[in-house]
């Protein structure tokens, strides 16, 4: 099994009489993507902090690359770790690639010309090298901020919302460049409310609500851990729909109608068949029907009991 370059056990943090994490446990195994997922006020963003030393524990046990915080190895893991947390930290003043240079100065690295001139490139933003950051929109400084949290190849990047203010086929080609960092020996944990991004992006993930673990492993474990999002797309006559929908919940599905003739039915469905029979007792041609995948976000609403109608399909920060 790969080593796990973040480890928490049993870790507790209070704010007062606020308990912002309670007993959490999670692990990230070494060459992954691990999505960091939990409503506003889980504790995702305590959690992060206390993985980079930021803020102190109350209870329980912290290891990033295999160092605790506070030991004599905890700064040589810092060292080969790159992090992007609550927006980067940039020299207004300076352009992309001063900015660039104070953090290669700031980790000691030599001759990181190349790499500098490399990584701008990936982020895109070698043609505005060298503008001043200030006047850079929040999209633009974020792919600077990843940038930055990728320079000195280090082991371990930690993403807090690394797709804040791109438009959409901003956040496509950050997304692709994350997914690849495991070719270049980089492990990946990343915070983001955008759970249609996370499921396209991480190979693990890790749910908290209230700071405590509520699921965690690949998103295949993940997707499958309630049930919930499996089912099948069955396509009726639009008159027949109610009477569809009707006839599948007597068969002990839930079902949810999408319009147009559309339902979606979960439940204990052993095969298509059983759909197939139930309509046609029932007197209903049926159109179509298909498998439905699993759907992280249904996943997490219904693990973390979440209402639909506010969060909109997006967790929120916290």
């Amino acid at each position: 099994m790969a080593e796990s370059l973040i480890r928490l056990e049993g870790v507790s943090k209070r704010y007062g009489s606020v308990k912002a994490l309670d007993g959490l446990s999670l692990e990230v195994p070494e060459g992954t993507v691990c999505g960091l997922l939990g409503p506003n006020g889980s504790g995702k963003t305590t959690a992060i902090r206390v993985l980079l030393g930021l803020t102190a524990m109350n209870a329980g046990r912290a290891e990033l690359l295999g160092a605790e915080p506070g030991s004599a190895d905890f700064r040589l893991a810092t060292g080969q770790t790159g992090s992007l947390i609550e927006g980067p930290a940039l020299y207004q003043r300076a352009s992309a690639r001063q900015n660039m240079e104070i953090q290669a100065a700031t980790l000691g690295l030599d001759h990181a010309a190349g790499q500098i001139e490399e990584l701008l490139r990936m982020v895109d933003l070698d043609g505005r090298a060298d503008t001043r950051s200030g006047g850079f929109s929040l999209g633009m400084k974020q792919r600077l901020g990843l940038a930055l949290a990728l320079l000195g190849n280090p082991r371990l990047v930690i993403l807090d919302e690394p797709t804040n203010g791109l438009d959409p086929s901003g956040i496509v080609e950050i997304r692709e460049l994350i997914k690849r960092l495991p070719e270049r020996g980089i492990t990946v944990l990343v915070s983001s409310h955008l759970l249609a991004e996370v499921q396209l992006m991480c190979d693990r993930a890790t749910i908290i609500k209230d700071g405590r673990l509520v699921a965690g492993g690949t998103m295949e474990e993940i997707l499958s851990s309630t049930g919930v999002g499996e089912g099948y797309r069955v396509y009726v006559r639009i008159s027949e729909a109610e009477a569809a929908a009707a006839a599948l919940g007597r068969a002990g599905l839930e079902v949810e109608d999408r319009g147009e003739g559309s339902l979606v039915a979960r439940g204990k469905i052993d095969d298509d068949s059983e759909i197939t029979r139930t309509l046609a007792e029932a007197g209903i041609w049926l159109r179509g029907l298909m498998r439905e995948r699993p759907d992280l976000e249904r996943v997490f609403l219904t693990l973390t009991d979440t209402n639909a109608s506010e969060n909109g399909g997006q967790t929120d920060e916290g």
